[in-house]
């Protein structure tokens, strides 16, 4: 019983992050720039499993997240190499025990799925002849690791009692 729960928020939760996306409620915005929900999504659970599930789930998000999105960049990259790091403190509770440390480890992420976006677009920009510094990424980038990390300490932490509910 206790496993069939557990799928069962998996999966709900894994829905929620496309939905969250593609709603995008105005007031959890920071000056027109929404969370990034990939990483909140991603960041308790692979705490919780290890680094396997979390290379196979940042990988299996960010081929959802890119199935929304029309730019020309990918997710895949940055959410597997999240999972690979995050991963390596599986199962221990000093990560866990603090809810700033979620906090912290999001606007981390945050900001290196915003770089990997940002250097991607960077890369096939310089193709098309657009100019190499664009402001309005600084801006996106500041402020989506922000609001992640402003976030994550609530989100994260009701994901770890969700988890302990079920066992």
């Amino acid at each position: 019983m206790k496993v069939k729960n557990l799928r069962f928020i998996y999966f709900s939760s894994f829905i929620c992050v496309p939905i969250l996306f593609l709603l995008a409620p105005k007031w959890l915005t920071l000056q027109g720039v929404a969370p990034c929900w990939p990483v909140l999504w991603l960041l308790p659970w692979v705490l919780e499993r290890g680094k396997i599930f979390g290379l196979f789930y940042g990988f299996s998000l960010g081929l959802l997240m890119d199935s929304l999105s029309l730019e020309g960049a990918t997710q895949i990259p940055a959410l597997m190499v999240l999972g690979l790091w995050w991963g390596q403190d599986n199962g221990r509770t000093d990560t866990k025990d603090l809810s700033l440390n979620f906090g912290l480890l999001a606007l981390l992420g945050a900001t290196v799925y915003g770089l990997s976006i940002w250097i991607q677009l960077l890369f096939f920009a310089t193709f098309d002849g657009s100019s190499w510094l664009n402001g309005w990424a600084l801006h996106t980038l500041l402020a989506q690791s922000i609001l992640t990390g402003l976030l994550a300490p609530m989100i994260c932490s009701w994901a770890f009692l969700a988890r302990r509910e079920i066992n």
